[in-house]
């Protein structure tokens, strides 16, 4: 729990920044006031959450310990109530299979969700994922994952192709389990994250042994949910997955839209609704990432009327059609996915966002600093638009 300052009801880390904290311990009003009087620039106070993104055209893989040392110079943007990465290509051995890995609070609960992963999946590989003991991290739950495919005859019977038959299993288990939680449920991919800040829940993971040829991280500053390990970033549902810097405006209408589809937004959040709202849209409508950021971050409609004709009718379907899909409010977010990463911004760029690239590799992240303290000398380095998606891909021929 976030102490509270002795003089004021509101916590002290809502009014100051992290650095400053240090240097109010033990603080009377007074000198606290001295230094919320400080000018522009004297003090830091982050705008709430950490990103960054990691992506190899060719396909060429680095281990996690890259993106850990990636997202460590922005430390300050989070406050240690939850970190975590996701990574594509990571288990080649086992690339064909699905990769569950899920959350449990206790032993009824794991045998509950095991008696329903079981009947689903013929599963190849079960085991404990593998950490490391660190004093940063602490009350962690018990963290599986399960390698296997659904059952031919499952599939028959429920008349489901294979990734819709996952995806609503999902939704099963972390809305009918209790104490259980799948937070990754893709093909050689997995979403790893708890309580802390990033690079410790790096450490925890023990993310040096894995290699992969995308990586995403996330840093935490929670606004309007508490800390907890289901509700760190990234969320994934198959292998999308979404890291997020900022608070929607539109959640309940975003919601309401896709909870009539069969999502369950169980946790309350708006990055949930952005993964799903991804899923439905490139997924199950079948539109291409471009048009999906074309949807969640629309343009205005008065920059739609001033537009040429075949631009103009391509907005103002999508508009029309998904009206309840866009995402207004401050935002930057990373949508990771087999052989594919996109970058985006609200259309007003109220978060900070920068994309770096040097050979076939690009860089994303919240600042500047993440990206120079791995790859110190750029080929290009720039801040993309409001709205403006930025789609990378593997090179062809390459496969992930």
């Amino acid at each position: 729990m976030l102490k509270r300052h002795r003089n004021k009801s509101r916590p002290l880390s809502r009014r100051i920044a992290r650095g400053g904290r240090a240097a109010l311990s033990g603080c009377d009003p007074c000198r606290e006031a001295c230094y919320l009087m400080q000018y522009e620039g004297q003090t830091r106070i982050p705008s709430g959450c950490a990103i960054s993104g990691i992506f190899s055209r060719s396909g060429g893989k680095f281990s996690g310990d890259t993106i850990v040392r990636s997202i460590a110079p922005m430390h300050d943007r989070s406050n240690g109530l939850g970190g975590g990465f996701a990574a594509y290509g990571i288990y080649p051995r086992q690339k064909e299979l699905y990769a569950l890995h899920v959350f449990y609070d206790g032993a009824r609960s794991k045998d509950e969700c095991e008696n329903l992963i079981f009947s689903a999946f013929d599963v190849n590989e079960a085991e404990k994922i593998p950490t490391r003991r660190i004093s940063e991290i602490t009350d962690e739950p018990a963290v599986w994952r399960y390698f296997g495919l659904p059952y031919r005859k499952n599939l028959e019977d429920t008349h489901l192709d294979e990734r819709e038959y996952v995806a609503r299993f999902v939704m099963k288990v972390n809305t009918e389990v209790r104490g259980a939680y799948v937070f990754s449920s893709g093909k050689n991919m997995g979403v790893f994250k708890g309580v802390g800040f990033p690079e410790d829940v790096g450490r925890f993971y023990r993310l040096e042994d894995y290699e992969g040829y995308c990586w995403t991280a996330h840093g935490r500053y929670p606004t309007n949910t508490p800390g907890w390990w289901g509700g760190a970033h990234p969320f994934a549902l198959l292998d999308y997955s979404v890291v997020h810097n900022g608070e929607i405006s539109s959640y309940d209408a975003n919601r309401r839209f896709i909870e009539m589809f069969g999502y369950s937004c169980t946790l309350l959040t708006d990055t949930e609704v952005i993964t799903y709202i991804i899923d439905y849209l490139n997924r199950r409508r079948r539109l291409t990432m471009k048009e999906v950021a074309d949807v969640v971050a629309a343009p205005f409609w008065e920059e739609i009327e001033t537009m040429p004709e075949p631009r103009r009718r391509h907005y103002t379907y999508l508009r029309n059609v998904f009206s309840s899909l866009l995402i207004t409010g401050p935002f930057s977010i990373l949508v990771g996915y087999t052989g594919g990463m996109m970058a985006l911004n609200d259309r007003c760029k109220l978060r900070s966002m920068v994309v770096g690239e040097r050979g076939d590799t690009v860089y994303v992240a919240s600042e500047e600093c993440a990206i120079r303290t791995i790859q110190p000398s750029l080929d290009r380095l720039w801040s993309p638009r409001g709205g403006e998606p930025v789609i990378v891909g593997l090179n062809k021929g390459v496969r992930a």
